[in-house]
Order: structure tokens, then C-alpha cells, then sequence
């Protein structure tokens, strides 16, 4: 690790193969905390290459815990994190939303490293029990339209970082990476990003790796469409520009999509989109975003109707029904 720091330190940038062997040596324990804490800051300081990202996710992959859907149709909705904002769960809120359309989500998720629920924190705060029982996992895909896989559980490296992530308290390059590491592979994914740079990094993956994938940044620094700002929606039909007000909805202010300070205060707000006694703000970001992956898994239908589906998963209740499903199965 010295000779890579002192690379790194020379503005040198890793081979693929470097970045791959790294990340095996992490995920075998061989660096301490100290070693660990400045490799992950350094690309805080400088921007990852495609080369470095790549084979990063190339050692995790190689070394994950596979899990295996046949020919079903799923979406993982993922967020980079990262972005400083803090808000409630909102692609985690709309993996249900998605369910309650009738569609199939396979998400993959992790507890918050920068804020202060992330998906795993959020599920966990209502009784989850994470698992990587294949019985487990397709009966939760099967019943509720959901399955979740815990990161760690799957990817050893993702493990081997947390407590580290956790005691830096800031985004990695590990955010970056999570995303792009589904144990599933899975061939549909909505995915935010905090920036426009990550964007473009990103896009280029998804064509390398045939995904067809959309991925969504709010110009004002959400990793998510927030209705806070106009948004940039990048998808395999090309790359766009949407203001809230074109798609129905209004613009909000950030305090109002904000996550509170508690877990119990994160949890409480996705339980009120869920039930449909949430805000505007929050329930119509869920919306929009549960609308942007339902037109990624069918690109036949418009975005205006794809937002009139999830309004209705939410208003009539399938949404919270799916919910529930989930929860009796893997609580």
C-alpha cells in the first residue's frame, strides 16, 4: 500500500489490473485503517479514472456472492450517496412503489456512510432481517416484488470498509462503486449521481456492460430527482432536461425533503409516503423517481403515464400492501 499511496500521491493514476489486485488485498484484510482511510481520501482530492472504477468493480465482482433470478424482469433503483444532503430514503421508498405497479425490484443497498439512514439503516429500523438465502430472497421477489441484498452479505471488500466509511463520515470512491456492484447484474437500474461528471462515468459503464440504464442527477447536487432544481436524466434513448413543472409537479425547497436527525425520524417519513399522508415534496420526488425506473423496465409507455402509475401505487394503497408483504417475509 505504501508504493500505492505514493503513487497516488505523484498524480499518477492505477492500471485496471492495479485497481483489481487493491481491492482483492482490501477485502483480504491486508491494509489497516490508517492505510485505508488515505487511499479512500485520495480520491476525494482528485477524480477517479474510468480504468480505476473499473477494476475496482471488476475485484468485487470476482469475489461476490452471486444470486441468481433466472429470466425475471428487475430494476435496481440506486443512489451514489454522498451528495451532503441528508434526505429520507427516497429510491428505497420507490423500490415499493415500483413493486406496487406490478413490477419486479432486486435493490441493493448498504447502511449510510455520510447520512444518516441509508437503505439498509431504514429497512433494519423496521425489522428487517437481512439474509442471503436464495429461498429467502426469491420468495421476497416472488410475494412482495421486492428483494433486497444487503451489501455486505454479498460483497466481502464492501464489508471489510465499512467501519472505516463510517468513521470518516464523508462520500468514497466506495459510493461510487456500490451501484455498479449488484451481485445480481441486473440488466435494468435507475441510478442517481451527485454530480454530472459521474454522470458521463457512469453512462459510459452502462454502454461497456450492455445495462440499459438511467441515470438521474438534480442540478442543484442531489443524487436523486429532488423537484428542488431542474434535473438531467440520461438514458439509452439520449439525455435530457426536465423542470419539475413539465412533468406536473412543483419545485421544492431542499428543507423539505430533508431526513430528520434520528433513524426513527427517517423511518417515520417513509412510512407516511407509503400510507399517503406525506408532504407534497416527499411524496412527488418518490413519484417521479419510482416513474423514471418504471419507464426504464417499459420504455413503450410515456414518462406522464409512468407517473400516473406510481401515483396510483401510492393512492391506492398496493404500494404499503407490498410493503407489508415485505416486511412479514423478511422480518
Amino acid at each position: 500500500m505504501k508504493n500505492i499511496l505514493y503513487k497516488l500521491f505523484e498524480h499518477k493514476n492505477l492500471t485496471r489490473e492495479e485497481a483489481r489486485d487493491v481491492l482483492f488485498n482490501i477485502a483480504d484484510g491486508q491494509y489497516n485503517d490508517c492505510q485505508l482511510s488515505a487511499f479512500m481520501t485520495i480520491f476525494l482530492m482528485r477524480s477517479i479514472t474510468t480504468d480505476e472504477l473499473a477494476g475496482f468493480r471488476d475485484a468485487i465482482l470476482e469475489r461476490r456472492l452471486p444470486i441468481d433470478f433466472g429470466n425475471v424482469k428487475t430494476i435496481d433503483i440506486v443512489g451514489t450517496g454522498g451528495d451532503g444532503k441528508n434526505t429520507f430514503n427516497i429510491s428505497t421508498c420507490s423500490c415499493f412503489v415500483v413493486a406496487g405497479t406490478g413490477r419486479k425490484v432486486v435493490k441493493h443497498g448498504n447502511y449510510g456512510a455520510s447520512s444518516i439512514s441509508g437503505a439498509s439503516n431504514v429497512l433494519e429500523q423496521h425489522g428487517v432481517k437481512f439474509s442471503s438465502d436464495p429461498d429467502v430472497l426469491h420468495k421476497s421477489l416472488d410475494d412482495s416484488g421486492v428483494c433486497y441484498l444487503h451489501a455486505p452479505f454479498f460483497s466481502p471488500a464492501l464489508k471489510s470498509v465499512a467501519q472505516v466509511r463510517r468513521n470518516l463520515g464523508v462520500r468514497t470512491f466506495f459510493n461510487m462503486l456500490g451501484p455498479l456492484v449488484n451481485p445480481m447484474l441486473p440488466r435494468h437500474q435507475l441510478l442517481g449521481v451527485y454530480n454530472l461528471k459521474l454522470m458521463r462515468l457512469y453512462k459510459y459503464i452502462a454502454q461497456n456492460e450492455s445495462i440499459n440504464c438511467t441515470i438521474v442527477h438534480s442540478l442543484d447536487g442531489y443524487d436523486e430527482i429532488s423537484l428542488t432544481s431542474p434535473f438531467k436524466v440520461s438514458s439509452i434513448e439520449g439525455e435530457r432536461l426536465y423542470i419539475p413543472e413539465e412533468l406536473g409537479f412543483d419545485t421544492y425547497e431542499q428543507a423539505e425533503l430533508s431526513g430528520g436527525e434520528t433513524l426513527a425520524d427517517a423511518a417515520a417519513i417513509f412510512d407516511n409516503v407509503l400510507n399517503d399522508k406525506a408532504t407534497k415534496a416527499q411524496k412527488n420526488c418518490v413519484i417521479a423517481n419510482a416513474a423514471f425506473a418504471i419507464r426504464t423496465l417499459d420504455n413503450d409507455i410515456t414518462i406522464n403515464e409512468a407517473i400516473r402509475q406510481a401515483k396510483e401505487s401510492i393512492e391506492s394503497g398496493r404500494a404499503l400492501d407490498r410493503f407489508n408483504r415485505f416486511l412479514s417475509l423478511n422480518s
